[in-house]
């Protein structure tokens, strides 16, 4: 049904353009407090749709093929960031089975089963039996957790709060609410260094997404640079191969990163990076500001069709 019409808007060639699909977790059931993180069966479901609509290929592939001219038509490349062991556990055996491939963008100081600042947060206010949860945060305060809904805007709140403080402001913040919350334990759901080597056994490439997960506009330019190289080398010797690809955390334009981090991704090495800016690339885009978009619905033809009015999407840029 969407063949043609994805054809037109992407065709091959000069003027080609790539949708690059950005995912973070593939659940194995369903999660009360993110009911739009897909689970197996619903993210199978939607990588068949992509298969039978796309040609889908390796990133950096597409992007080589996309600044030479030589893109195919309805050309589609799949990404996820951060590193959850469910992507190596349930997300890529699928994209395996389905005969699809995707680049898993890996924030390494959380390998080993480690845990990032916003998990922290969100397992403290889905464990805590405080009701309310005094926060401690300057414009939130004190929130119910009676219900689940009143759960999912509390994490909502925090989060948003905390995001965009420097490193050290944002670790305090998430330490005060996790001793509010009772001081749960710590989950432990990033891969594991032999997790990452597997997703390369399994046809997957892997690319770098800095150390720590830091806001990049909120740290001092060496800071930055430092996360970014870093990441890059850990995983190449992890990998014991060249990791060429990017993706900025969180990845706003102009709010988490900033023009002069697209400069130190091209002067780390690496040959692509790619935002969260929503739009398809063309050939005048910056190879080191791509943009990557989902759609969200649920039903096959809004789905797709929303990924159709994206190709008409102009991204942002840093």
């Amino acid at each position: 049904m969407l063949r043609w019409p994805l054809s037109v808007c992407s065709p091959r060639g000069r003027r080609g353009r790539l949708s690059i699909l950005i995912f973070h977790r593939v659940l194995a059931e369903p999660d009360p407090l993110f009911p739009d993180l897909p689970t197996a069966e619903r993210f199978e479901e939607t990588m068949r749709w992509v298969g039978a609509w796309f040609n889908v290929l390796p990133l950096g592939d597409a992007v080589e093929r996309l600044f030479a001219g030589t893109i195919p038509s309805r050309s589609l490349a799949i990404t996820f960031d951060d590193g959850y062991a469910d992507n190596e556990s349930i997300a890529a055996p699928i994209l395996k089975r389905l005969g699809l491939t995707a680049t898993f963008f890996v924030s390494t100081g959380f390998l080993d089963g480690g845990c990032m600042w916003n998990d922290r947060v969100i397992e403290a206010i889905r464990m805590t039996r405080a009701d309310p949860i005094a926060t401690g945060l300057q414009g939130v305060g004190d929130l119910p957790l009676t219900a689940v809904a009143d759960r999912c805007r509390a994490i909502v709140a925090v989060l948003s709060a905390i995001k965009h403080l420097e490193p050290a402001s944002r670790q305090a913040a998430v330490e005060a609410v996790v001793a509010a919350a009772g001081a749960p334990a710590a989950p432990a759901p990033m891969m594991r260094p032999a997790q990452v080597r597997n997703l390369r056994a399994l046809g997957m490439d892997v690319g770098a997404h800095t150390v720590s997960h830091p806001i990049l506009t909120r740290l001092a330019p060496a800071a930055a640079l430092d996360e970014m190289k870093h990441s890059k080398l850990e995983l190449e010797h992890l990998l014991g191969e060249p990791v060429p690809l990017f993706a900025y955390p969180n990845g706003v334009p102009r709010q988490d990163y900033a023009a002069e981090h697209a400069a130190m991704a091209r002067e780390c090495g690496f040959e692509a990076a790619v935002s969260t800016s929503w739009g398809a690339a063309s050939m005048r885009s910056d190879r080191f500001q791509l943009p990557r978009f989902t759609p969200w619905d649920q039903q096959r033809w809004r789905w797709g069709a929303r990924l159709l009015l994206n190709l008409r999407t102009t991204a942002r840029l840093a």
